[in-house]
Order: structure tokens, then sequence, then C-alpha cells
């Protein structure tokens, strides 16, 4: 199992992933969205896992500005203004390989054991 878990520190749900796979004797790769940002091809591949890179995105997420020009872009356009803009990202977002999850969603990872 090659666990990934993208978020920030000051989310309180990639804390409770973290605590997940801690408890649970699972190493994982912690990448901090703040300081470091996913690489092209693993927003790709966890589009691809979800059905879409609509499932990534946050409604509730803080930068409105921007969340309101996601909105007003014509479809071919969303996709890439998302990745420029991955404060807009709903955390955690939780990769295994080939699969992947967003927000906190045990029930599906212990699936993955």
């Amino acid at each position: 199992m090659n666990i990934q878990i993208f978020g920030t520190s000051k989310c309180f749900d990639t804390q409770k992933a973290q605590r997940y796979f801690k408890e649970r004797g699972i190493k994982f790769q912690m990448i901090d969205l703040k300081e470091k940002g996913m690489s092209r091809g693993e927003f790709d591949n966890v589009a691809r896992a979800l059905g879409g890179w609509e499932a990534l995105v946050n409604p509730a997420a803080k930068d409105k500005q921007t969340l309101a020009l996601l909105d007003a872009l014509v479809d071919w356009q969303k996709e890439d203004k998302l990745f420029e803009n991955q404060q807009l990202f709903k955390t955690p977002i939780v990769r295994n390989g080939r699969k992947a999850t967003v927000g906190y969603q045990p029930e599906i990872w212990k699936d993955w054991e």
C-alpha cells in the first residue's frame, strides 16, 4: 500500500486522516498543499480515480472570488483553473495507487488494507 495524503496542516479532516493511518500502523506520505501542491500528473490521476475533477472542488472554499470565477468559465477552462488554484480543493485527498478519495472516508480506506 502506497498512501499519499494531500491536505493542509490546519485542516481538521486531514488531521483525522493522518490519525486513522497512524493508528493502524500504515505508512503514508503527507503532502501539504500550501507548501508543495499537487503535480499535474497527480491531479490528472486523482481526478480520473474520482470520476472527474468536479469531485475535487470544495464549494465552501474561503476564496469565494476564484470559486465564482471557476463557475463562470467555459467547461474546457475549468479544469486548468482548478489546477492553478489548489486552495479550492476539498481535503484531504487520499491516494493509494490508482484509487483516491476526497474528504474523510475511513469506510473506503478500510477496504484498502
